[in-house]
């Protein structure tokens, strides 16, 4: 029965069950006298929301606390073992795949080197598939027990109804590549089980607002730093994030050629494989036959050496070049958004951003507008190279909450039914 508002009981009760398990979830642990304040739910909800939680194996006891005089109050949590999500990180240099538990803790993961094929798609949905393969393995879980995989990978992200997710990276060479499809058809999960795939930026965005840096800002830019750059924008109208193509910002007209084929963007003169190419152009000397992430350490040691030791002057330049334009860019981000925060993750980040975020914060306040600029903190990350893996797997975590710990799967009778986690 549907009220005046529209909202039937059932929906009542899914959104009580959802604020309850978010509030344990980021809040917790907490008793159900607690709960009532900090949902806004009356004593009664949550004692039935509470009971039907625990009875689907959501929430469980977490001891006790005394109360002032009477009987200790039960402390509740969401229960790590109610469910559990992979997460996938399409990277630069290699495919990870983690599976965690509810509350987001790594149980297994499984890493495959991208070498000589590159972003061929078939080598990686192989990887894909095998990776989850794997982790599913080493964990004993079954693949029904999953509530969904999630998957950052570069390029924009679009869906169709016919065959869901489709990837448009014009940086890696993939037109139009029906990526969902093409892992349905090839992975062994049951179809109950749902692919979240999005771009790397806002699943490294999701991950930084949910346990990293980024908590309890109002809105946040935040930054993947890697062979390219990208970002994404979260504020209160866009609580899940939005992803946007900014290391395609044009910021020297005629300028370098981009791996995207124009010429000028920020991802020519900011990302990591610019930076390798740009230092052998001056002269400087990547070790041969390693990735991406081993050549930036040694252009890094080149441009700082031991004490002793003359620093190499071609990646002294070409890294103070990377930081004005990192800069110049973020200075955009700014004008155009004004943003409380800009958090910068990635692998590159990890590597280059304690030596060049001092002079990337001061190009980016000469070149913002003074107002914004003075009302932003520039800083990295604070989570390591697993951060795009656990945003991705926050993807399907983020639904799974959204309706109050209850899944629609098929039922096989030409309709669906609501399951819960087990």
């Amino acid at each position: 029965m549907a009220g005046r508002n529209g909202r039937t009981v059932r929906d009542l009760r899914r959104g009580n069950r959802s604020v309850v398990l978010q509030r344990l979830y980021f809040d917790g642990p907490l008793s159900r006298f607690e709960l009532a304040p900090a949902t806004g739910l009356s004593g009664g909800s949550i004692s039935n929301v509470v009971a039907e939680l625990v009875t689907d194996g959501l929430v469980e006891e977490a001891g006790t606390v005394e109360s002032d005089g009477g009987r200790p109050r039960t402390l509740l949590r969401v229960a790590p073992a109610g469910g559990h999500m992979i997460g996938v990180d399409v990277g630069e240099t290699r495919v990870r795949v983690e599976i965690f538990d509810l509350t987001l803790t790594e149980l297994a993961r499984s890493e495959r080197p991208l070498e000589r094929q590159g972003y061929d798609v078939e080598v990686i949905v192989g990887h894909i598939r095998d990776g989850i393969t794997a982790v599913l393995a080493e964990t004993g879980i079954a693949p029904e027990q999953l509530l969904g995989v999630g998957i950052g990978v570069p390029g924009i992200v679009a869906r169709t109804p016919e065959q869901g997710a489709v990837v448009h990276g014009q940086t890696i060479g993939w037109d139009a590549v029906p990526l969902e499809s093409l892992l349905r058809s090839t992975c062994e999960l049951p179809d109950s089980v749902p692919y979240f795939i999005d771009n790397g930026a806002r699943a490294l965005g999701q991950a930084e607002m949910w346990f990293g840096a980024g908590r309890g800002a109002r809105s946040a830019v935040v930054v993947l730093f890697g062979s390219g750059v990208g970002a994404c924008l979260v504020t209160q109208e866009v609580e899940q994030g939005r992803s946007v193509e900014w290391g395609h910002l044009t910021v020297r007209v005629r300028g370098r050629r981009c791996r995207c084929g124009a010429l000028g963007c920020l991802d020519a003169y900011a990302g990591a494989e610019a930076l390798l190419d740009r230092w052998r152009e001056e002269g400087g000397h990547p070790p041969e036959g390693t990735d991406e992430e081993t050549a930036l350490t040694a252009m890094l040691a080149a441009a700082h050496p031991a004490e002793g030791t003359e620093a190499d002057p071609a990646a002294l330049a070409v890294l103070d070049e990377a930081a004005e334009y990192l800069g110049a860019g973020l200075s955009d981000l700014i004008n155009l958004f004004q943003p409380e925060r800009i958090l910068i993750g990635g692998w590159a980040a990890l590597r280059l951003g304690p030596r060049i975020l001092p002079a990337v914060r001061r190009y980016a306040t000469a070149y913002a507008l003074r107002h914004p600029a003075e009302r932003v903190s520039i800083d990295l990350g604070g989570l390591g190279p697993d951060a795009v893996t656990v945003g991705a797997a926050i993807l399907p975590l983020a639904e799974f909450f959204a309706g109050g710990g209850q899944r629609e799967i098929p039922s096989g009778q030409g309709g669906k039914r609501p399951s819960v986690a087990r």
